[in-house]
């Protein structure tokens, strides 16, 4: 009887401490769940005021990605812009025009030379012959004249040692000698079994082909134009609005129609030549010339965007272009706020130069701008996350 007894106390004792432990576990499991809570709704309000304070989440790692980069605030110079349209074209004395020098038909010596093919010194470009034409090949014609008037100048001078023919008589035959002579020279040295070949002088490019395979030319008639492409020249058009300030006007940034590139004249060993004192009859715009070297594949004959920088003022907020982002006419920059904060700011500019703009509003010293990485800052912006693949 005192073993059952036992035995039933024993068994009430486990199954009071079960319970209890149950209980307890059920009051823990209850507190983490509202702790878990609370730092949901926690971070869902930071988020909110984030998104209410126009503040953007980009992380170390998707800056890495983006390539982005940033820049701080420092008034400094900035120079007066003057934009305008221009044309890049050859220097004086860059260019060379080669001309027949004898009547005939062109035959190319290349036949399929055209703009743009590269020549060397010394190089025969075309032949002009006059074999199967009425008048003759001049250049044979020129040597058979030689010939004649030699031979005849010879006999004339053994003549007038003996007195046979008068001085003047033989100074006559000797000046039609010596322009025989002139004329057979100027094609002697050029003249083949195929006719009289045309050379170029210098080493360049075809520029102009300015007659066709099989087309008569006569003498001194042009062929071709050979340019070396080592200097050229920038001629920008400026509205006459502008004329009181072009005294101001220094160098010059431009950037070619078919290169996004943005050409520096002072980096090119550039200089001011002149700028026009009266703008012409058809036009309402004043030439504004500036030379300088070739120093990338910059093409003759191209149009360009042309930003004319003149007096510099200091104390003056710039960016580079490629911080700016427009939307619906409006300008912005980011601003980073924190390592892994941004910010979106409203900017108004004023002029640019190809490379720079000038800030009016909306940043001041000390800001630090984001001029790399925008886009991915933009679409973070709008869509949380930074798109995979991009890396601007």
């Amino acid at each position: 009887m005192r073993k059952n007894i036992t035995f039933l106390f024993i068994v009430t004792a486990v199954i009071a401490g079960g319970c209890r432990k149950e209980k307890e576990y059920g009051h823990a499991a209850e507190k983490a769940h509202e702790h878990t809570e609370g730092n949901r709704q926690e971070d869902e309000d930071g988020a909110a005021g984030r998104a209410h304070t126009g503040e953007i989440y980009f992380s170390l790692m998707q800056a890495e990605a983006a390539g982005l980069e940033t820049e701080d605030i420092v008034p400094g110079t900035f120079c007066r812009v003057i934009k305008a349209s221009g044309q890049i074209l050859a220097t004086q004395g860059d260019e060379t025009t080669l001309a027949a020098t004898s009547s005939g038909i062109v035959s190319f010596v290349n036949r399929s030379i055209t703009d743009g093919t590269a020549v060397k010194a010394g190089e025969a470009v075309v032949t002009v012959s006059a074999k199967h034409l009425q008048d003759g090949d001049r250049s044979s014609l020129a040597k058979i004249n030689y010939e004649t008037e030699l031979k005849a100048c010879q006999r004339a001078e053994a003549l007038a040692k003996d007195s046979i023919i008068s001085a003047r008589e033989f100074e006559q035959i000797r000046q039609r000698y010596e322009t025989a002579k002139t004329a057979y020279e100027a094609q002697s040295a050029d003249m083949t079994a195929q006719g009289v070949t045309v050379k170029t002088p210098v080493s360049g490019f075809i520029r102009n082909r300015l007659v066709s395979q099989g087309e008569y030319v006569t003498v001194g008639q042009p062929i071709v134009t050979v340019s070396r492409n080592k200097r050229l020249q920038l001629r920008a058009e400026v509205s006459e609005k502008y004329y009181k300030t072009l005294a101001d006007v220094r160098t010059a940034h431009f950037r070619t129609a078919y290169d996004n590139t943005l050409y520096r004249i002072q980096d090119m060993n550039g200089r001011l030549l002149s700028f026009g004192k009266s703008s012409g009859q058809s036009s309402f715009y004043i030439p504004v010339t500036f030379e300088f070297d070739n120093t990338g594949d910059i093409l003759p004959g191209a149009f360009a965007e042309v930003y004319l920088l003149s007096a510099s003022r200091d104390d003056v907020i710039s960016l580079p272009v490629s911080a700016v982002v427009e939307e619906q006419g409006l300008y912005f920059v980011y601003l980073q706020l924190g390592r892994e904060m941004y910010r979106k700011q409203e900017i108004t500019l004023g002029q640019d130069n190809g490379e720079k703009v000038h800030v009016v509003s909306g940043l001041q010293n000390g800001d630090k701008v984001v001029i790399k990485g925008t886009y991915q800052l933009k679409q973070a912006a709008s869509a949380g996350v930074v798109p995979a693949g991009h890396g601007h």
